[in-house]
């Protein structure tokens, strides 16, 4: 049935959006008449303002999704306006009855608000449209790789955390899940938390795919400059990593492996000659400001080394031990190390004398404890959803089956270890 007008629209829309049978009613009212809706941005802002985001929020997205693309010029700032108002003030119950518009207009808004270069102003919005739009924080939504992408453009990392933090056990399409762990580790870079970053990292190159992504791609250059600032070494490939990324992945990533094969042989001067020789690319892949890092990492290491080895060492010994250009310059790294708890030293400033220490935590403080059970908390959650989940596909005619053709059989030693380290 078409709308014979815009007041008619609107009168629908407004009479039919108050109990759960009306709201139900006027949804598939709008489904039939959508093609005969407005076209023209001006029309349908009229149309906008005489609805209430509040009370009309089914009706007024089915309005505000082809505003949100026929808007163009000085319409924009109208149309962002308008989406910080809805996205504020709509009911989640009934934009979850038409998520894919929710999630087309919100995707505009982000567009452009890029395109504007004020990426600042759609953080606090988005991060409210992807609780509505999330049933619960499990939940991964396509909104969220839009929210992160606006967090990474405007450098504000810690607002990306508020997402990042969250368990994610659900997951519609593998591309939104490709983004948000991309994405996610790009963050946790900027926040310097590489340990974190390589699990994002890690949890991309690692997912199911039948065919190699550009995401998988950019995601294990990241993770190979990730593991050697993390841990010095980049980890084999698990064994139930697709057998498309452990074919393919190292053939587009030759020069980061290359990188990791220099870096093992612990000379400073060889890696800064082959990061030298090798600049222009890490510039086109936009991944110098890792490799510095990675670069800066090899002297924090041999330090580290220096500490296994000596009780006390001059400023001038490590300088040249790990080829610093001068003691201030290994001063200024060991003060680093030990602010970051990457070491237990003092310095004797008359004598420039450097003395390494035991590591002092005995794990009896309330605050260790606190994180130790916590952490025990956590694994205790998440090995009761494994289990649930497991009971739910034990039960998957359609996933016995298929199980049973590919593989008949699958041994404890194709997953993972529990790490030993977890805090």
């Amino acid at each position: 049935m078409a709308m014979e007008s815009s007041e008619a629209l609107v009168a629908h829309i407004q009479a039919l959006s108050g109990s759960s049978e009306e709201i139900s009613q006027l949804q598939s009212l709008l489904k039939q008449a959508e093609e005969s809706f407005p076209t023209q941005a001006g029309q349908l802002f009229s149309i906008l303002g005489q609805l209430e985001p509040s009370k009309h929020s089914l009706g007024y997205l089915y309005i505000l999704e082809p505003y949100s693309a026929s808007i163009a010029g000085e319409q924009v700032d109208e149309f962002i306006t308008l989406v910080v108002r809805f996205i504020e003030e709509c009911s989640a119950v009934q934009i979850r009855l038409a998520p894919e518009k929710f999630v087309s207009v919100c995707k505009r808004f982000r567009e452009r608000l890029v395109e504007l270069k004020t990426p600042i102003r759609g953080i606090v919005p988005l991060r409210t449209a992807v609780r509505k739009l999330q049933v619960s924080s499990e939940k991964l939504t396509p909104l969220h790789s839009d929210f992160l992408v606006l967090c990474l453009l405007a450098k504000r990392y810690k607002a990306g955390m508020s997402v990042l933090n969250d368990d994610i056990y659900e997951v519609d399409q593998p591309r939104d899940f490709f983004l948000y762990c991309y994405y996610g580790g790009m963050i946790s870079i900027g926040q310097k938390d590489f340990r974190k970053a390589s699990e994002f990292l890690h949890n991309v190159i690692t997912a199911p795919m039948s065919n190699l992504n550009a995401i998988a791609i950019e995601a294990f250059k990241k993770y190979v400059l990730v593991s050697l600032i993390q841990s010095g070494q980049v980890p084999p490939f698990p064994k139930y990593t697709s057998s498309a990324a452990q074919r393919n992945l190292k053939n587009h990533a030759q020069l980061y492996l290359d990188l990791a094969n220099c870096y093992s042989n612990e000379k400073i001067s060889d890696l800064e000659a082959f990061i030298e020789s090798n600049s222009e690319m890490f510039l086109t892949d936009k991944n110098m400001g890792l490799v510095k890092q990675v670069l800066s990492s090899l002297y924090k290491r041999n330090i580290q080394r220096l500490t296994q080895v000596y009780l006390t060492l001059s400023l001038q010994d490590i300088s040249s031990t790990v080829q610093l250009p001068a003691p201030r310059e290994a001063e200024m790294h060991v003060l680093r190390m030990i602010q970051d708890g990457e070491i237990f030293a003092t310095i004797n400033q008359k004598d420039g004398m450097v003395s390494f220490h035991e590591d002092p935590e005995q794990y009896k403080s309330c605050k260790m404890i606190e994180r130790i059970d916590s952490s025990i908390q956590r694994i205790v959650s998440l090995s009761r959803k494994l289990t649930s989940i497991d009971e739910q596909l034990s039960c998957d005619p359609a996933y016995v089956t298929k199980v049973g053709r590919e593989r008949p059989r699958l041994d404890f030693d194709d997953f993972d270890p529990v790490p030993t380290k977890f805090l």
